[in-house]
């Protein structure tokens, strides 16, 4: 690991002398300015700045246990059996109209998102539900096919500063939704979106509710790793975004999780060079969650970082990620959202008690060599140290991890048209393996999943 970071160190400063011959990103300090245009006075009205829009996306995994079997399946007598693999096959369709803002000082607006799921895979022993992939009855049958209101908002929009109240989809480090199935995810609450300045820009927001990513209703939050049974009312936050220099950008973030932790983000990226000849990326992520109220997952004393390096030489970038828990319960975050802005957040999380992780990725942009919107990825991440034994509190079931390690390794390749009727259309294909010691919690499996997304606009 010391020999891995040593060497991008060394590359990253053996080639400032050919970086001084390129066009770097600019170290520029960044004033705050208050931006010279407002949105709101390019309002066109609510039926003429309308948009129809929307996107089907098919949905294909296959998984296979190489050790123990990791899931169970139902048969129709009520029955329940172990299986080692699970294949999961949904065609996710959504339906999105945004119409304009009204003209004048205040402006409103208004969002509706129909989403429908059709199961292209409904045997019960192939699906192996419930699970978070296909909806299914508490008995193991599948749901052939669903829908649902995904967002429907209002939204008040003054200068630059935009109120939206509502289900609605929103991308922060604390909550934000999540969209690596069928269909995303999405939030039921108020939220508020400022930028009125050129670098800096504010977000708030409450919400108490979330339409998860498989399910026709909503649900109180709770979270991703703790006791299941337990369930928060609200979840509100705040944040920053800041950039300071032309290669700098900075954000604050805070979340009350009412009764089960307040969490507290920092994330900052650095750019140097030109990526043309040599750049070299810097990424920092760090959480510290504390337990709140009633604490209804017990103590909860956690900090979390992880910290990256990228080199990047015109098409090819080679990027290297350590990560590392402090604290003897999981990393979390809430159910059915991605709030987990960490580099080495992959298949596996790599976020189990006291974990310490590394992971080295390369990346090849074909853009480079004629054919651009295809790239290939592929990357290796290990986990160690794992350690619960200190754990006192009841809200997270991890006495029974000590000295647990594992590690995943995946290829991928996605390919995005740039042209024509299926502009925007993406082709996704990914393998991934994962092996774990007795008793990590994410188990020895592989997956591949192939998802194709295709956007279109009818108005």
């Amino acid at each position: 690991m010391r020999r891995t970071k040593s060497a991008v160190l060394a590359l990253s400063l053996s080639s400032l002398s050919t970086l001084a011959l390129a066009e770097p990103v600019s170290q520029a300090f960044v004033p705050v300015t208050v931006k010279s245009t407002q949105d709101q006075n390019e309002a066109k009205g609510f039926i003429e700045g309308q948009h129809l829009s929307g996107s089907t996306r098919n949905w294909y995994a296959h998984e296979r246990a190489t050790r123990a079997p990791l899931w169970k399946y139902y048969k129709r007598d009520g029955s329940r059996h172990d299986t080692h693999s699970r294949n999961n096959w949904v065609q996710g369709n959504i339906l999105n109209y945004t119409s304009g803002f009204t003209e004048g000082t205040v402006g409103f607006s208004t969002e509706v998102a129909a989403y429908n799921a059709i199961a292209l895979e409904q045997g019960r022993a192939a699906v192996a539900g419930p699970n978070n992939r296909t909806l299914t009855h508490s008995d193991g049958e599948v749901v052939g096919q669903w829908s649902k209101m995904g967002l429907a908002n209002l939204k008040a929009r003054v200068s630059n500063t935009t109120l939206t109240a509502g289900r609605q989809s929103i991308d922060t480090p604390v909550i934000a939704y999540i969209g690596n199935r069928a269909l995303p995810s999405s939030f039921q609450g108020v939220s508020l979106h400022s930028a009125e300045f050129d670098n800096l820009s504010f977000d708030a927001g409450t919400f108490d509710r979330v339409s998860t990513r498989t399910e026709q209703g909503q649900s109180k939050f709770r979270s991703e790793y703790g006791d299941s049974n337990q369930y928060t009312d609200r979840v509100s936050m705040a944040g920053v975004n800041y950039q300071p220099l032309k290669s700098v950008n900075t954000s604050l973030y805070l979340s009350k999780v009412e009764d089960l932790w307040n969490q507290y983000y920092f994330g900052a990226t650095h750019e140097l060079g030109d990526s043309a000849l040599l750049s070299l990326s810097t990424g920092l992520n760090y959480y510290k969650t504390r337990d709140e109220g009633k604490r209804k997952l017990g103590e909860i004393d956690n900090d979390t970082y992880s910290l990256s390096l990228g080199l990047t030489h015109q098409a090819h970038r080679l990027s290297v990620s350590y990560q590392q828990v402090n604290g003897n319960e999981y990393f979390d975050y809430l159910h059915d959202t991605n709030a987990i802005f960490l580099a080495n957040s992959l298949l596996s999380d790599f976020n189990g008690p006291n974990e310490k992780s590394l992971q080295v990725a390369y990346t090849l942009n074909m853009a480079g060599y004629g054919i651009p919107g295809l790239k290939f990825n592929i990357y290796n991440a290990r986990g160690w140290g794992i350690d619960g034994t200190h754990y006192t509190s009841s809200g997270y079931d991890v006495r029974g991890l000590e000295g647990e390690n594992h590690y995943e390794y995946g290829i991928g390749s996605t390919y995005t048209v740039q042209s024509g009727s299926l502009k925007d259309a993406t082709v996704r294909a990914t393998y991934t393996a994962h092996r774990a010691s007795k008793a990590q919690a994410d188990g020895s499996l592989d997956e591949l999943r192939v998802v194709t997304t295709i956007p279109f606009n009818i108005l």
